[in-house]
């Protein structure tokens, strides 16, 4: 079986291509825009027929899109995560009409909801922002595309390997440079908002099973833990996972805070559908995961060896 998993060398793409890789009869080909990949191409900028070509060459069973960006200015955003899976629905259909997509979107598409509400992949797509905006482009294009795709609805992605602009990434660095003793002080933004977390190699885990999963696939699927955890909560967890006995000062007028926090309080994802079609359920706790991240960021660790 052939797989192309574009995006390979970043965070959730690493993981996904370390569990696929390990799949035997796999034949795993890493796709991104750097010359190392197996598979060079660019989603934001490539042309659909020369993308075509480059998939034909390969004759995949199933790609995998994990490329996709989460910051940047509105061109960047659109570019990558609106265009780029439209271009790469086209050029599928082109060179590869039967090998299955599947494409990493995110729970930011569902935008603001109800207090205690678990959505469901039938719940209203109302995204707070630009990123969220540009996700719902993306996954509109693959459920649209009329290829055996699915797209899978990632919630808050957290465990070894979280890059430093998130937050679980962002505080494991802080932490190191601040140390664990007593006088030690991490500043952190706006920690009002809860959040539904799930371990990137919980992701990793879906994304094999929906790429071997036999026969069609729904539209979309949720992936993420079905527990919203307050985020102060998941500081917590943290420091006490590392030992940390300093202090941890939040923004007081959580002026600090990212914007999605200040409008999105509350998001937590239904992933019953994704436990009957594929049989998936979280594997790792929300302690497992941050204990991995901190491991994974121990000196001696290569910088983000899964980005």
């Amino acid at each position: 079986m052939r797989i192309i998993v574009l995006g390979h060398s970043g965070y959730l793409g690493g993981h996904a291509a370390e569990q696929l890789g390990a799949v035997p009869g796999v034949r795993l080909v890493g796709g991104g825009r750097t010359p190392a990949s197996d598979f060079e191409a660019d989603l934001a900028t490539v042309g659909t027929a020369e993308l075509a070509e480059r998939i034909a060459a390969f004759a995949p069973d199933a790609v995998v899109n994990c490329a996709g960006a989460v910051g940047g200015d509105a061109v960047t955003l659109a570019e990558v995560n609106a265009r780029g899976p439209a271009v790469l629905c086209a050029a599928l259909r082109e060179a590869a009409p039967g090998a299955r997509l599947v494409h990493l979107g995110s729970a930011a598409e569902y935008g603001p909801t109800a207090r205690g509400e678990r959505v469901t992949e039938y719940a209203a797509t109302r995204p707070a922002g630009l990123y969220g905006a540009t996700k719902l482009a993306g996954t509109i294009a693959v459920t649209t595309s009329g290829l055996d795709a699915v797209v899978l609805r990632v919630t808050n992605p957290v465990g070894p390997g979280a890059p430093a602009a998130g937050l679980p990434g962002g505080l494991a660095r802080q932490l190191r440079r601040a140390g664990t003793g007593p006088d030690a002080v991490v500043r952190l933004g706006d920690l009002s908002a809860c959040r539904d977390f799930v371990d990137a190699r919980d992701v990793a885990h879906a994304v094999v099973l929906a790429v071997t999963a036999p026969g069609p696939l729904p539209g979309v699927l949720n992936i993420g833990s079905g527990h919203a955890v307050p985020v102060r909560e998941l500081v917590h967890g943290f420091t006490d996972v590392t030992g940390f006995r300093g202090s941890v000062r939040e923004a007081a007028d959580r002026s600090g805070g990212s914007t999605r926090s200040a409008q999105v309080s509350w998001q937590c994802s239904d992933p019953a559908a994704a436990r009957a079609t594929l049989g998936w359920a979280p594997r790792h706790s929300l302690r497992e995961s941050l204990t991995a991240l901190w491991a994974a960021t121990a000196p001696g660790q290569p910088e983000d060896r899964i980005r």
